[in-house]
């Protein structure tokens, strides 16, 4: 697929799709399955020992102490989060471009823009939150520390040069695998779905804070682009400049809290 001035429609990109079921597969939220399961085996031994013999009475025990240490043990490997908000309600996701990703785009002709609810403030790009929910807890307590899901539906932005149009909308982070998927179009035709675009780096991630209005505030993951988005870029605009791992820029997450 080589980059046509002008060109109408958009080229095919199965490696896309196959992204794209490689990202579903990643997204595993932590619900505790194993206390969960604990639990039931607990709950299963109880009626057995009220009904055992006496000659079976001591097993009985033995079994029920060993489930109740193992429960206790599960429990305590996973330790309640020190902040959750299970339905997230709005806010935002800013990432403050660096300024070496700004002049690449100059160096390949690119002119960026924004799609949707999006907006460009200060040399940020800003995509509204519509939807998810996450969890925190106490940096080295749980790994990863942030889990969840955080949407972006309905917002992206665009590189454009000469008649093509590559549009990334509908953003999905998930903390917990450090990716950010999304959906592509290029001249108004889909690409693919939930391809992963870009790769989080948390380890440069400061703690929680409290933001006004009831916030909670969550910098410094930085954006980088990832190897399906630098093939996309490189092929769709004939180049091979686009490198895999190029810095984005530095990600802000802002959520209601009330």
């Amino acid at each position: 697929m080589s980059f046509q001035s002008g060109a109408q429609g958009a080229p095919n990109y199965p490696h896309l799709q196959a992204d794209y079921h490689e990202g579903q597969f990643k997204k595993m939220f932590t619900l505790r399955k194993a206390v969960v399961a604990t639990a039931i085996g607990a709950l299963a031994i109880v009626p057995l020992a009220a009904c055992s013999s006496s000659d079976d009475s001591s097993t009985a025990t033995t079994s029920s102490a060993s489930s109740e240490s193992s429960e206790a043990a599960t429990t305590s490997a996973e330790p309640a989060p020190a902040a959750e908000v299970p339905s997230l309600t709005g806010r935002d996701t800013a990432v403050k471009l660096d300024a070496g990703f700004a002049e690449a785009l100059t160096t390949l002709g690119l002119t960026p823009g924004t799609v949707g609810t999006a907006t460009l403030v200060d040399g940020s790009l800003i995509f509204p939150i519509t939807g998810g929910n996450v969890k925190y807890w106490t940096p080295g307590t749980v790994d990863p520390y942030v889990q969840g899901e955080i949407l972006h539906n309905g917002s992206g932005f665009s590189l454009t040069a000469g008649g093509t149009t590559v549009e990334l909308t509908n953003f999905d982070i998930d903390p917990g695998t450090s990716v950010l998927t999304g959906d592509v179009a290029v001249n108004g035709q889909s690409a693919a779905t939930g391809a992963v675009l870009f790769d989080l780096d948390g380890r440069t991630l400061q703690p929680l804070a409290t933001g006004p209005d009831n916030t909670a505030i969550l910098t410094g993951t930085t954006v980088h682009i990832s190897a399906t988005a630098a093939d996309l870029l490189n092929t769709t605009f004939n180049t091979t400049a686009v490198t895999p791992g190029l810095l984005v820029g530095v990600a802000t997450i802002t959520v209601n809290t009330a």
